[in-house]
């Protein structure tokens, strides 16, 4: 799973070597308002899951992505 978000935002340019599990992907990776979007909307088709926006905020680092996630896949 991890992997696949590497991928994902090895679409945008970031290198493997930048990604950690507390890098902030504003503050860190410099994504903008609206990549962030398109990350989200990658995660989702991606993963085949449904982000609502109230939880955007959960999204930030790394270990946020991969906590919701793991949530996601306890959930389904």
């Amino acid at each position: 799973m991890k992997e696949r978000v590497i991928e994902i935002l090895n679409g945008f340019g970031v290198p493997e070597t930048a990604i950690t599990d507390q890098t902030h992907f504003t503050r860190d990776l410099g994504l903008d308002s609206l990549d962030t979007v398109d990350l989200i909307m990658q995660l989702e088709q991606e993963f085949g899951i449904r982000i609502p926006d109230e939880d955007y905020e959960k999204l930030t680092t790394m270990k946020g992505v991969m906590t919701y996630l793991h949530g996601e896949q306890a959930i389904a």
